[in-house]
């Protein structure tokens, strides 16, 4: 049987790492959000300017790359898109909070619940941070393809049966010849 008996008594310097301890859970919660906001505002200039001020730029008609490279920028794009907007929803959760009401009920005391809203928004930090670096990712790649693709080539010359002419060949005359004035001697 296992007897559970009283530790030794707290000392000041137990008593004063409590004291920081509760002091550090009761503004993290806001100093998590306040890195949400700065990492969102960072990371949503860096699209700005990317996409904005044209840092990057392709070939801007796709119908001129060969065949199937066209649909690979159409994915490639399509995935940024889908990533950006994925990134931009997880850092909102982060600087902001969750879209729910919770039930009085369910709410977990002040420290704990503050702590625990604190890690699930560290989490989404996180998560939106990669997923904007990965729609930069996937916005370079886009370009890249446009860049190195291959052409589409050239359609080739058609001759229609129907027209045909003959082959005629002319004998070549000199400029001289022509220029110069019959000789009456």
């Amino acid at each position: 049987m296992i007897r559970l008996r009283p530790g030794p008594p707290a000392t000041v310097a137990d008593l004063h790492r409590a004291q920081q301890l509760a002091g550090l859970l009761r503004g993290e919660l806001e100093r998590v959000r306040a890195a949400a906001v700065a990492w969102r505002n960072g990371l949503g200039g860096l699209l700005v300017a990317l996409v904005g001020f044209s840092l990057i730029r392709g070939r801007t008609d796709v119908t001129t790359l060969a065949a199937g490279w066209g649909a690979l920028v159409g994915v490639l794009l399509l995935a940024a898109l889908a990533a950006g907007v994925a990134g931009a929803l997880a850092l909102l959760r982060a600087a902001h909070g969750r879209l729910t009401v919770t039930p009085v009920a369910a709410l977990p005391p002040a420290p704990l619940g503050d702590h625990l809203e604190a890690l699930a928004a560290v989490r989404s930090l996180r998560t939106g941070v990669g997923l904007v670096l990965l729609c930069t990712a996937l916005l370079v790649a886009a370009v890249g393809v446009t860049w190195y693709a291959p052409a589409r080539p050239a359609p080739a010359a058609v001759s229609s049966p129907a027209v045909s002419s003959p082959a005629v060949s002319f004998p070549a005359v000199s400029s001289r010849a022509v220029s110069s004035p019959p000789s009456t001697r």
